[in-house]
């Protein structure tokens, strides 16, 4: 790692160490990545060399979903879990020009999120980043500006993109949605991306997900390509609204979208639930 790299970071940053958030930065063509983050991200695309266009497809499914929230449904305030480093066309941006004043909370434990957060949001006051890790669901949900600004007895939008197929199965990524859930208003929706095993479905594919699960946990430590049966017991409790949980660009694609058959097509899905 060039020394000079170190010196520019933030405060609190080791750039020696791959991060997720700068890995996925990287893959959308952002700046706030390292020499460590950009060795595991062109690791990745040895395996997947469409893997930008999977990370574009992760933020054109945000797009679409938050402006279905904000738009069609009427929702007010979004819980941000696992939000990533800011880059164009946030969820506070895409929400607000639907619907100015809504609320976003955006929840990371990335040091990094931390800083170029709070400098983009310093003077949003309906607005806030939350230093927290997913792993304990009732910090975030009883942060002190999570609870500013989210009014639980009214609907929320619980928003998990590429998050929970970085918690180990010991972890109970499912139980710490329920958990997330539980207390949110009726008429709340969660919206989940994950990485997909098809399976049977698609061998080839399949041998391409565990390849990449392989290499995801050698460098980074984290990654689960799940199953769908796994994916669907994130929505347990929830109606799944149309079209279930299906590869990112088939929910309800907008005209001009990419949606071209890659190697990562079937190995990133998701899917939107409503609380009854």
């Amino acid at each position: 790692m060039p020394e000079s790299e170190q010196e520019s970071a933030p405060q609190g940053i080791d750039t020696s160490r791959p991060s997720v958030s700068r890995v996925y930065d990287f893959m959308l063509g952002g700046t706030d990545n390292y020499a460590a983050d950009r060795q595991v991200a062109e690791l990745a695309l040895k395996i997947a060399p469409d893997a930008p266009q999977a990370a574009r497809a992760n933020r054109a499914f945000l797009r679409r979903t938050v402006r279905h929230l904000a738009g069609e449904v009427g929702i007010r305030q979004f819980l941000d879990v696992g939000s990533g480093l800011p880059t164009q066309g946030n969820v506070h941006e895409i929400a607000q020009e639907v619907a100015p004043g809504t609320h976003v909370v955006y929840v990371d434990h990335d040091p990094m999120v931390q800083v170029h957060g709070g400098a983009l949001l310093a003077d949003d006051d309906t607005t806030a980043v939350v230093h927290a890790d997913a792993r304990e669901p009732e910090s975030i949900l009883a942060h002190p500006r999570t609870r500013a600004l989210i009014d639980f007895d009214r609907p929320v939008a619980l928003l998990m993109f590429g998050l929970l197929h970085h918690l180990a199965d010991e972890e109970d990524p499912a139980g710490i949605v329920a958990r997330l859930v539980a207390p949110l208003a009726s008429g709340s929706h969660v919206v989940i991306s994950h990485f997909h095993n098809p399976g049977a479905a698609h061998p080839e594919v399949a041998e391409q997900a565990a390849e990449a699960e392989k290499l995801f946990n050698e460098h980074l430590g984290t990654g689960r390509w799940r199953t769908r049966e796994e994916l669907l017991a994130y929505f347990d409790g929830l109606e799944l609204l149309e079209p279930g949980l299906v590869p990112l660009p088939e929910w309800r694609p907008e005209a001009g979208e990419d949606a071209s058959l890659g190697i990562t097509y079937h190995t990133f899905v998701g899917g939107v639930g409503r609380k009854p």
